[in-house]
């Protein structure tokens, strides 16, 4: 029998209402729960969202207790809490002024602290995230079938779908349903085509908008890199949402990762921001492994006739001049769009498309990546 959310959320607002926390009050009063998510098998997880990282340490003994309140609540199997501050960390007390005026840079870019060493995945040899500069140029598209291709090459694979806001993932493999969870804590990926799967799709209702601000975002993104149990894995892949933003800076400065490709259309806007993806993996010292131009040509299926729609060649040159290999030029094509509608990647069959992404996977596996 389904479990009845509203219930379980009034409970657990209940709950949460009686246990007092440092300064007063408590998670309700303050609004400081987010983003509870209950799947059909009773399976619980929330965010609790301090003001800042002083606050949060202060609430480390209230989360033992709310996830206990919330164990005991009827239809609850499993409980997942995740502890994130809002705010920056505080900054130490300043030094007595220098002679000098200080250097202040608006927007500096934010470096990983000295010393501090990245965090790998338990089983995962190597982790390559998939990312573009803006939307709409099917990086979604090119990891999914990178993913099946790479499979169908002997390597195990992991495709995470990190695109919180737009996750389509689980559309584009064809895999439904809620991740498990055997003990609360660690999450049972999805299977498909051979891949090792994960979305936050998998976790809200298809066509249910996550409005999330950024440390519940970020909270999830923790839960899926750390607490999936991906097992032995060649290689995971992370499709990035579009753009240089919290999820891209998270995981490059968190998490060791083993490189990053650029997909982009020759179109020269696309071109605009896919060079920012590139300067942006430069400043996180994360290297390009290369450049996919995608949507490279157009074959009209009944004449013949080639036709480059959004140019050509501009993404070979980009690739010339930063000094980066050009991994594939990936035409435009149908097929491609309808066996990702219909949750069956195009590199899973036969044929110019599928040959095109086993080329592609032959030679990131030749590159060491697989």
């Amino acid at each position: 029998m389904a479990v009845d959310a509203a219930k379980i959320q009034n409970a657990l607002r209940q709950e949460a209402a009686k246990i007092a926390i440092p300064g007063g009050g408590d998670l309700i009063s303050r609004d400081m729960i987010r983003a509870v998510q209950i799947s059909e098998s009773g399976a619980m997880s929330f965010v609790i969202e301090a003001a800042s990282p002083a606050e949060a340490r202060a609430l480390s003994p209230v989360v033992d207790a709310v996830k206990a309140a919330a164990e005991g609540i009827a239809g609850v199997e499993s409980v997942s809490v995740v502890l994130t501050a809002h705010g920056p960390a505080e900054k130490a007390a300043p030094a007595a002024p220098a002679a000098a005026p200080p250097n202040l840079k608006v927007g500096r870019h934010p470096t990983p602290q000295k010393g501090q060493e990245k965090a790998g995945i338990p089983g995962v040899k190597k982790i390559v995230v998939i990312g573009s500069g803006k939307g709409g140029v099917g990086k979604s598209t090119v990891s999914a079938n990178l993913a099946v291709a790479l499979a169908r090459q002997g390597r195990k694979v992991g495709l995470l779908d990190a695109d919180i806001y737009g996750p389509s993932q689980p559309r584009m493999m064809g895999a439904s349903g809620k991740p498990a969870s055997p003990d609360g804590e660690t999450i049972l990926p999805l299977h498909a085509h051979g891949v090792t799967l994960m979305s936050i799709g998998f976790m809200v209702p298809e066509g249910e908008a996550v409005v999330w601000r950024g440390p519940m975002l970020m909270g999830a993104m923790q839960q899926m890199m750390g607490q999936v149990q991906w097992g032995e894995l060649d290689v995971l892949l992370v499709d990035l949402p579009p753009g240089t933003g919290d999820v891209q800076l998270t995981l490059c400065q968190r998490y060791r990762l083993d490189g990053a490709i650029v997909v982009s259309t020759p179109q020269d806007v696309a071109l605009l921001d896919a060079r920012k993806a590139i300067d942006m993996f430069g400043k996180l010292k994360t290297p390009v492994l290369g450049l996919i131009e995608n949507m490279s040509t157009y074959v009209c299926p009944n004449c013949g006739h080639e036709a480059h729609l959004f140019g050509h060649g501009g993404v070979a040159a980009e690739a010339e001049t930063l000094g980066v290999p050009l991994l594939a030029q990936l035409p435009l094509e149908l097929e491609t769009r309808v066996a990702g509608d219909a949750g069956i990647p195009v590199a899973a069959g036969e044929g110019a498309a599928a040959e095109a992404y086993a080329n592609l996977a032959a030679g990131l596996v030749q590159g060491g990546m697989g």
